[in-house]
């Protein structure tokens, strides 16, 4: 018999573009080698999926374990849209939890940084708010770069909220991580955090900036007047 996860992989089959799915594979480093080595994408949008998610947004745990299992990264981006839009709706203490610890138990299916982006803010960041944040300590340090960057991402909900020391103390891990990926991803973070509180990163940004890969420094003060940009790059060369 068809499980839901399979109808809404048919329902995908049907919005395929045979012509983006090559730009997508290009685009998200797929190739051998590459930091999404084996990932594979079929070709759809991303408001594509939202639609469908609003479709089944009610979809059970078991479904949207059949689709994280997927090799393709469309699928279990469709996964965890809908996750994340579960955890966001409800107002339950006990689903919460099961939604999180859900979603740490499948922490390996979220290995392309679209994944990453799309959830590790809305669970993990939303989760941990007001609690011990020691897991993101651990992510940081570990040797899979899609933790670690789960780890500096999810800082972005504590952002929001004013709240800063999760994000500095991550960033302050990752300073000399060798991966482009996460110095985009602290560079970001640094930046989102200037947006709500200048001083804060400024004060960051005097002790550290110039020993940053320059990618997170640009990424981090991207929003500063141009002469203030070449003056912290200055002090970088």
């Amino acid at each position: 018999m068809e499980t839901i996860a399979q109808k809404i992989q048919a329902t995908l089959a049907q919005l395929v573009d045979h012509t983006l799915a090559p730009r997508k594979q290009q685009f998200f480093k797929t190739e051998p080698g590459q930091y999404a080595a084996g990932d594979v994408f079929i070709g759809i949008t991303v408001p594509q999926i939202r639609v469908v998610a609003k479709q089944y947004q009610n979809l059970s745990l078991d479904d949207i374990q059949e689709l994280l299992n997927s090799a393709v990264n469309e699928e279990r981006l469709l996964a965890l849209i809908i996750l994340s839009n579960q955890y966001k709706k409800t107002k339950s203490a006990a689903h919460k939890q099961i939604i999180y610890d859900f979603y740490y138990d499948n922490i390996n299916r979220v290995n392309n940084w679209n994944l990453v982006d799309t959830s590790a803010p809305h669970i993990m960041g939303a989760y941990l708010y007001d609690k011990d944040t020691l897991v993101l300590t651990t992510l940081a340090q570990s040797d899979i770069m899609w933790y670690r960057r789960i780890a500096i991402i999810s800082t972005h909900y504590f952002i929001k909220r004013q709240e800063y020391e999760p994000t500095l103390r991550i960033a302050t891990l990752l300073l000399h991580d060798t991966h482009d990926l996460i110095h985009k991803a602290v560079g970001w973070m640094l930046r989102e955090v200037g947006q709500e509180d200048v001083d804060t990163l400024i004060s960051f940004l005097d002790q550290n900036s110039h020993t940053m890969p320059r990618t997170m420094l640009r990424y981090a003060i991207e929003k500063f007047p141009e002469i203030t940009r070449k003056n912290y790059l200055k002090k970088l060369s």
